[in-house]
């Protein structure tokens, strides 16, 4: 029985020493991959600032002008009148 422990033991001891190795190789996978992903967008950001500085500013565009509504001049009593003859006031 004291056997079947050790190697429980051992073997627990070997699983928990695996695990922090790979914990380790992720964490520096991980950081590998960050810095990879910083350095593109550092990169890509100066070949877009470079872009921006070589082309002309681009011209402002001209305001739209919004089409005015037309509206009824007739007064108020010709709109009651008209309503009465469409039958919506009694």
């Amino acid at each position: 029985m004291a056997e079947k422990s050790k190697k429980h033991e051992a073997n627990a001891q070997f699983a928990k020493l695996q695990r922090a190795n790979d914990a380790k190789k992720a964490a520096t996978e991980y950081e590998t991959a960050a810095a990879a992903t910083r350095a593109k967008t550092e990169r890509l950001k100066a070949l877009r600032l470079a872009r921006d500085a070589a082309a002309p500013p681009p011209e402002p565009a001209a305001p739209k002008r919004k089409a005015k509504k037309k509206t009824a001049s007739g007064s108020l009593s010709d709109w009651l009148d008209g309503q009465a003859k469409e039958g919506r006031r009694s």
